[in-house]
């Protein structure tokens, strides 16, 4: 069950208790994510009708700070048992706020092989679901999410911190993309200064409370890579790959590194696996024969999907709108993905 449905279905049966719940209600300037899903709420405290709540302030500035007050105070005055409403910040960084319950890596050998799509279509399927999501975009240098999304806003936020974008359907989203003055700057850094920033992104960024932080990797296994095994608690991999004649040494490569770095591999995925040819009803392996259930074995892990050249993805991806994508193949990789991660937490 998701954190939305479990808090939903919990019915108030103390004052406090009626306070969280009203409390869900009241959004964060630029983030569309209640105080409660940003987990601000510090301590709520009670005496003769009074109540104070206190709040984090990571990643708000002084105008959100006191828009949230009034809207915390307004929304309070409806609860028939309170007579007033103190609310007070306190200093806090983000990494002491973020509650993610699974961090799901996305990883290939090499590039090309549509690794952010299927980071992407991997939030959107969760996110569907029900499930609170988010996705890092640590592909610094090739950046893709944004745009995949349709996403230009600046991340707000303040010297505290920073709130992540959300889409449109409510996946929250970072990228180096969305600090940029212009979306096609290069980034031309250094590993160092590569891997602390993906580090600030899982440490200076507010998620709040997730089910889901979908990593979004570099191809290959170099610095920026190592950077997410060695400093987030991956729950697990999911390797993608195309129908190629390296493909067996490139994946190797990717399962050998999770190995060696003990990060469980949830999965694989063949992605441009064939493309259906209109009006025929036939299929054609423009990259070869399918390697998908040899790749499995070579990882030990199941075939989660081998999704297709879909011209109709493709245009909703350029357009960023990918949010509107559905298929067969979609639903079967959400059904593949839930029980891999069942057999994972079991």
């Amino acid at each position: 069950m998701t954190r939305a449905n479990r808090a939903g279905n919990q019915q108030p049966k103390t004052i406090e208790e009626e306070i969280r719940k009203s409390l869900n209600g009241v959004l964060v300037p630029g983030a569309n994510r209640s105080i409660n899903g940003l987990n601000l709420i510090r301590d709520i405290s009670l005496s003769d009708g009074n109540a104070g709540i206190t709040l984090a302030s990571a990643a708000l500035n002084s105008e959100a700070q006191n828009w949230i007050a009034a809207k915390i105070k307004e929304t309070c005055s409806n609860i028939a048992q309170l007579k007033s409403v103190d609310v007070l910040f306190t200093d806090s960084k983000p990494s002491e706020l973020n509650d993610i319950s699974h961090v799901i890596a996305v990883m290939s050998g090499k590039g090309g092989v549509g690794k952010s799509l299927i980071a992407s279509l991997t939030g959107l399927s969760l996110a569907r679901q029900g499930y609170e999501v988010g996705i890092l975009d640590a592909d610094i240098t090739g950046p893709s999410i944004p745009r995949i999304f349709g996403i230009d806003s600046r991340p707000g936020g303040s010297d505290t911190g920073i709130l992540p974008v959300p889409s449109r359907t409510g996946i929250e989203i970072m990228s180096i993309n969305l600090l940029l003055p212009n979306e096609d700057d290069a980034i031309i850094w250094r590993g160092p200064l590569i891997s602390r920033t993906i580090t600030q992104f899982w440490e200076e960024v507010l998620w709040g409370r997730l089910d889901y932080l979908i990593v979004d990797l570099p191809p290959g296994t170099a610095d920026a890579s190592l950077t997410v095994m060695q400093t987030l608690p991956i729950t697990g991999i999911v390797i993608v790959f195309t129908p190629q004649n390296l493909v067996e040494m490139i994946v190797k490569k990717a399962v050998n590194m999770a190995k060696q770095m003990s990060k469980p591999i949830l999965g694989v995925v063949e992605n441009m696996s064939y493309i259906d040819v209109p009006d025929t009803g036939k299929r054609m392996e423009l990259f070869g024969s399918s390697k998908g259930e040899e790749m499995a074995k070579v990882a030990g892990a199941p075939l989660l999907a081998q999704f297709p050249i879909d011209p109709e993805l493709a245009i909703l991806c350029d357009q960023g709108e990918i949010e509107r994508y559905d298929s067969e193949g979609l639903s079967a990789f959400a059904d593949a993905f839930n029980q891999a991660m069942s057999a994972r937490v079991s």
